[in-house]
C-alpha cells in the first residue's frame, strides 16, 4: 500500500506523520486540478468540501484562503458537476440495458 507521504510528494515534506486532513488543507491551499482530483478519488469530495469549509473558517488561514477561494471552488464545483454527469449517464445506461432485455 502507497503512503500518503509517497502518494503526494512534497505536499509536507517536514511531517511524514502528517493526517490525511493536512495533505487535503495543504493541497487546498496550492490548488492543482489533477492532484485535488488524485485526492478526491482517494478521499471523496465531501472530505475536500469540509476541510475547505474549516480552513474558510480558520482565520489564520485568511489570506492563503483568499488566494486560492477561486480556483478550489471552481475545482470542487467542477468535480460535483463531472459526478452528476457520470451517474446521470450510468442510470440511463443502466435503464436502457434493462429496457432491451
Amino acid at each position: 500500500m502507497t503512503s500518503l507521504r509517497d502518494k503526494y510528494l512534497g505536499l509536507v515534506p517536514s511531517n511524514p506523520q502528517a493526517s490525511e486532513e493536512i495533505y487535503i488543507r495543504t493541497a487546498l491551499l496550492r490548488p492543482r486540478f489533477s492532484q485535488l482530483f488524485a485526492m478526491a478519488l482517494d478521499f471523496g469530495v465531501n472530505a475536500l468540501k469540509e476541510q475547505w469549509a474549516i480552513l474558510k473558517a480558520d482565520p489564520e488561514c485568511g489570506r492563503e484562503v483568499e488566494r486560492a477561494t477561486p480556483e478550489v471552488e471552481r475545482i470542487l464545483q467542477n468535480m460535483e458537476k463531472g459526478i452528476a454527469l457520470a451517474n446521470e449517464r450510468r442510470r440511463l445506461s443502466e435503464q436502457n440495458h434493462s429496457a432491451t432485455t
